[in-house]
């Protein structure tokens, strides 16, 4: 296993479609429940007990070989709003053309297949981490960071915040989101015996609400 190829899955830069989704933020600024640091770590700080534990939960089972599509109905009966569903085809098919490309597998070219218009983000970073060689906590740290690094990114260019204000949110992050990859591990593992209703199903309704309002908007800087 390298630990290097966690660095090429969770950079920023890795071409998976992620910069043009706001994670909910461009809603909730637009709301007033975002309008600085503060808020923008609270904002995080809920997304990621929330929707971040149940997408690494999902991609730790990936990780683990759990069936991927049983994973992604999981995933669409833990994502209420369309809009989200659908968002989330789109970057689990983005993601999955940028995984096959760099980490060539059978389970991928299997998944692609599968669901030809894509299946649920977190399930296709699963098999991506696999695929690379990673395991079940690397994949929840990734979507766990994800969950709280997309928002912090779109926010700094919603609302000019200062880049070093937004990465210090995510700093105070940390030991929250090393507790959420660690649960979402341990429910990972009891998929194995117990199926997929071991996995988290954390609701966040203002994100569900929040994504079908902003799906209305006839002008947006992100999709999401």
């Amino acid at each position: 296993m390298s630990r290097a190829a966690l660095l090429v899955l969770a950079d920023g830069r890795f071409p998976a479609g992620g910069h043009a989704h706001s994670g909910g933020a461009e809603a909730a600024v637009k709301a007033g429940r975002i309008s600085g640091a503060a808020s923008l770590e609270e904002f995080c700080r809920g997304r990621l007990h929330t929707a971040g534990l149940v997408a690494a939960g999902l991609s730790a089972a990936a990780a683990l070989g759990i069936d991927p599509v049983a994973l992604d109905r999981a995933a669409d009966a833990r994502t209420p709003s369309p809009a989200l569903r659908v968002a989330a085809r789109k970057l689990g098919r983005q993601l999955l053309r940028a995984a096959r490309a760099t980490w060539p597998s059978a389970e991928l070219d299997a998944l692609g297949r599968e669901f030809p218009k894509g299946a649920h983000q977190p399930v296709v970073l699963g098999l991506a981490a696999r695929a690379a060689g990673l395991g079940p906590v690397d994949a929840a740290y990734c979507a766990a960071y994800e969950c709280v690094s997309g928002p912090a990114s779109a926010t700094v260019r919603l609302l000019s915040l200062d880049p070093f204000d937004a990465t210090r949110a995510l700093a105070r992050l940390a030991p929250e989101v090393d507790r959420v990859a660690d649960r979402a591990v341990e429910a990972a593992r009891q998929v194995v015996d117990e199926g997929v209703d071991a996995l988290p199903a954390g609701s966040a309704p203002l994100l569900e609400i929040g994504a079908e309002v902003h799906a209305a908007w006839s002008v947006r800087l992100f999709a999401s």
